[in-house]
Order: C-alpha cells, then structure tokens, then sequence
C-alpha cells in the first residue's frame, strides 16, 4: 500500500471515529497532494509535500509568536519515515566522507543526501558539516 493510500485509508479513519483535527489535516494533506498534475504519486513525491507542509506551518507558527510545534506537524510528521539522527548521520560521514576530496566541507552534502535521501533534514547536515 502506498503512503497515498494509506493517508486516504486513515481519513476514512478519522471520520468514523469523529477525530477532527486528524480529518481536517489529512484533507489539507489530500488537498495538496490533488492540487499536483498525476493522481497517483510515489511515496518520495508524497513525502516532499508533507515536508513542505510542515515547513511552511513552523513558518506560520514562528510568526505568529506561537509554539514550534502544533498537533497539525505532529500529525503530518506520523507519516514521515524514520529521520536519521544527529548521531548517526554524524557516524556515517566519518566513517564514508573524505573532506580532502572536496575544495569546502558543504560540497559534501550531494554524497551525504544521496545516501540518506529523505530520512535526513538538509539543515541538520549542513549544521553537523559546519561543525566539523
């Protein structure tokens, strides 16, 4: 079952158990993903809509002057897969990255990403890759 499916599945979900902050998120999710050309999306085009879903509420939350985080994200990020860790995205690039082969430590990040795909934040690799 695809992370499509599964979403439209929990709707059908939310509704028979009346749990409306988690109806009206995943219609805001559904929403989106009907607003894209294909109807039918794979699991990594799902996931960057939820991504930017997310981002764009923390951005709406740090302006408002509100909480960082809202049952909304957190509801959104359930259907995010498992997000590698500081420590583990920082083992990994010790033990696979060779900075003498980049002229700066950021050009490292096309390697780094590549391996991780979207288990990784962008922004935690690159500030693990500036701490180094």
């Amino acid at each position: 079952m695809t992370l499509q499916e599964t979403i439209k599945k929990d709707l059908t979900a939310a509704i028979k158990a009346k749990d409306e902050t988690r109806r009206e998120t995943i219609r805001v999710i559904l929403g989106e993903l009907g607003r894209l050309e294909r109807k039918e999306l794979a699991d990594d085009e799902v996931i960057k809509v939820l991504k930017k879903l997310i981002k764009s509420e923390k951005e709406a939350l740090e302006h408002s002057g509100g909480a960082a985080d809202s049952d909304y994200i957190r509801i959104i990020e359930s259907y995010l897969p498992h997000m590698a860790g500081e420590p583990e995205i920082r083992a990994w690039i010790e033990q696979h990255i060779d900075f003498s082969q980049f002229k700066n430590k950021m050009q490292a990040m096309r390697p780094i990403m590549a391996h991780f795909g979207a288990s990784a934040d962008g922004n935690l690799v690159q500030k693990i890759l500036q701490s180094l």
